[in-house]
């Protein structure tokens, strides 16, 4: 048997090829199904690049062999009439008798010897369980990316909008469904996005915000065919084409209509006869220049620069190739093709995360003019309170719309929850009353038909659901040592890079205890810089930086939050962080920043992006610092988290430098307002409200 098995698998090992004729010595039957039983899983685990149906051709060949040399009887012949009937209660009252005699430790039991060498069949499975280890370990991380991408959507189409459809402007979603992987997301939700109108879509971090608009933007949730869906999601990929040319690339009629015109344009001057008359050809060009001129074509470069001027990117900038620019500055340009292209309806997701406040206050102005439809993610209130016209809440697996901005919509959402509330508490006595009513009389005879009736009415009443009120987000720095005196001191610092590109010159600043400064200023002003030279990673090129002895500082950024182990668990990132302490000593820092119970167990990469911020939060802040230094920290935060790093921050009796476009944050914390701008680092008189005056003046002006 031996030579079979190796004719079919020549680079079998020796050790593997005893142990399966063993196998193949131990089965009695030569029954092709029994064979393949016997050796069959070994072969599949064992064998790289085998199949089943290898195997199974190996067994149909060793059957056939083993017939051909007498080891045994075919199928057919092993199966034989019975000549009486057979009595299977007293066969197996006699097989229980023997087990039970069996099992006696008294009885001498014998042992049918196999011809199996044990040492060998050890090594022979252990090298499977290896193998098998291997593929769990090389197809597990595959399958719960898989898992974690895949997002179900479903919804009821009326035959109504059916027919309209090429007519409607305006977006119905009615009795959505939506899960995530095994969480329900929405659950029979509906929402109308009216053509023009800009909508804010609003909800706790995790709920599924982000979710949504994919959905939308993949179509999974139905959208009229011939509305333009435009989702603003991943940044746009470097190649050698212009930051100009790659916004202009979007207008796709434009450009077909301007090579059509260039080839029409060639073909006129090519001295070899075309097939078509030169009047066609002229007919054509007409209706093209007509066309051009209809979209106005000639103004789609200037429109083009303006936008991305707005979003930051100077004139040399313009004309770089896009593969040199960063992710963040790609963001940008991601936006700015959004904006030019003007879809029917635009999906932003966080649109500010990559922007600076001037840039901010920019897009506010922008988008408040926009002529068709919005449907944005953001946790910035100032954002909301001037681009919305709409609120969309997504609460509780639902979705309820509300008029008017986002401090409309605080005032309005707590009235209606109170009156849904009541409105539940009402229905509910309502219900028992009824019950209480058929329960006493259901089986009277007199009152039987009254009864039937408040069954029906009972039946017919809507289901409403209680009010349950999301908890409070409350964020706890840990309580440090108060140190007297600068913390840090920069006198008559100046940083260059080279020679010709200075950052900035002669500043002079000092932080405290007490100190809560905010750091403005356009992209490549120098706030990075600063921050760099406030944590020492940096040097100044003059001046001098000073700290106090005991400063202990602690640094987030982005950057921070996207190094985190993805795979693991917030709880395992500390064990291996921060070896020897106990569990509950991890849950309670993770607790105090709202990463408590099953979030604190389930892996990071499964996390929302709001949720990765707060372990990254909680990482940062566990050897009790006494000074922090934040960049962008609002970024995936949801609104109410916002407002508890807000107050986290101001009872933090440490110092606070902060990095931040959103203008909520800053007037909540902010003291004092630290410009980066013309080489310099300055006050400013007025503070945050000042700043954006200026900022608004230089956009009306023409001159951002």
């Amino acid at each position: 048997m031996e030579s079979v098995v190796r004719s079919k698998f020549p680079d079998i090992d020796e050790d593997l090829l005893e142990y399966i004729s063993g196998c193949l010595a131990d089965v009695s039957s030569t029954s092709e199904e029994d064979v393949y039983e016997a050796i069959g899983e070994m072969l599949l685990g064992s064998i790289d690049g085998c199949s089943e149906s290898d195997v199974r051709a190996l067994c149909k060949k060793i059957v056939k062999v083993s017939l051909k040399h007498g080891g045994g009887k075919a199928d057919d012949e092993l199966h034989q009439a019975l000549s009486a009937p057979v009595q299977i209660g007293a066969i197996a009252e006699a097989v229980d008798k023997d087990l039970q005699e069996a099992s006696n430790i008294f009885m001498k039991q014998s042992r049918e010897v196999s011809n199996v060498d044990q040492r060998r069949l050890e090594k022979a499975e252990a090298k499977i369980r290896q193998k098998n280890e291997k593929r769990a370990t090389t197809q597990k991380p595959v399958a719960e990316a898989a898992t974690l991408q895949e997002a179900s959507a479903n919804q009821v189409v009326s035959k109504r909008e059916m027919k309209q459809n090429g007519k409607v402007t305006d977006i119905h979603l009615d009795n959505v469904d939506l899960t995530f992987g095994e969480k329900v997301l929405l659950e029979n939700a509906s929402m109308v996005l009216s053509y023009g109108r800009r909508y804010g879509l609003v909800g706790r971090n995790g709920m599924g915000k982000s979710t949504l608009l994919r959905a939308i933007a993949s179509r999974s949730l139905r959208i009229p065919g011939h509305i333009s869906v435009l989702h603003v999601e991943q940044e746009v990929v470097g190649d050698e084409t212009s930051a100009l040319d790659s916004v202009l690339e979007c207008d796709v009629e434009r450009k077909q209509l301007l090579e059509r015109e260039h080839e029409l344009t060639n073909s006129t001057r090519d001295p070899q006869p075309v097939a078509s008359p030169v009047v066609d050809t002229s007919s054509e060009l007409m209706k093209i220049y007509a066309r051009l001129a209809e979209i106005e074509a000639d103004q789609a470069p200037a429109k083009a620069s303006r936008i991305l001027a707005g979003l930051g990117f100077s004139t040399p900038m313009q004309e770089q190739p896009t593969k040199q620019f960063s992710g963040g500055w790609r963001m940008r340009l991601a936006l700015a093709r959004a904006l030019f292209a003007k879809p029917d309806l635009l999906l932003l997701d966080e649109p500010t995360n990559m922007l600076d406040l001037r840039t901010t206050l920019w897009l506010e102005h922008y988008l408040q003019s926009w002529p068709t439809t919005i449907l944005v993610v953001s946790h910035d209130r100032s954002f909301l309170r001037s681009v919305a016209t709409d609120i969309v809440h997504l609460y509780s697996r639902d979705l309820a719309s509300y008029k008017g901005d986002y401090d409309i919509f605080t005032q309005t959402k707590e009235e209606r929850l109170k009156n849904q509330q009541r409105e539940y508490e009402a229905q509910q006595q309502y219900r028992q009353h009824l019950q209480d009513f058929i329960d006493r009389w259901r089986y009277n005879a007199k009152r039987a038909p009254q009864a039937q009736s408040k069954i029906k009415i009972l039946q017919k009443l809507p289901v409403l659901k209680p009010v349950v009120l999301d908890p409070d987000v409350v964020l706890r720095f840990p309580q440090c040592e108060e140190l007297q005196g600068a913390l840090i001191q920069l006198s008559e610092v100046s940083f260059s890079y080279t020679p010709e590109r200075t950052i900035f010159e002669r500043v002079d600043l000092a932080i405290n205890a007490q100190s809560r400064i905010a750091v403005v200023g356009a992209n490549g002003a120098g706030k990075t810089t600063l921050l760099k030279i406030l944590l020492e990673e940096l040097s100044p090129t003059k001046g001098v930086r000073s700290n106090h002895r005991n400063l202990s500082t602690a640094y987030f950024s982005q950057h921070h939050v996207d190094s985190l182990d993805m795979q693991v668990s917030s709880l395992d990132l500390f064990r291996e962080k921060f070896p020897g302490r106990r569990d509950e000593e991890y849950r309670q820092h993770l607790g105090s920043y709202g990463v408590s119970g099953e979030l604190a167990t389930r892996p990071i990469v499964t996390l929302s992006g709001g949720q990765k911020s707060r372990v990254a939060f909680a990482v940062m802040t566990w050897k009790k610092p006494n000074m922090l230094i934040l960049d962008e920290p609002t970024n995936h935060l949801d609104v109410e988290t916002v407002e508890a790093l807000g107050r986290a921050l101001v009872k933090f009796p440490g110092g606070v430098v902060l990095v931040s476009h959103d203008e909520c944050l800053i007037d909540m914390v902010m003291q004092e307002l630290w410009v980066c701008a013309d080489g310099r680092i300055k006050s400013i008189e007025g503070g945050l409200k000042e700043y954006r005056r200026r900022i608004l003046a230089e956009i009306d002006s023409g001159g951002l």
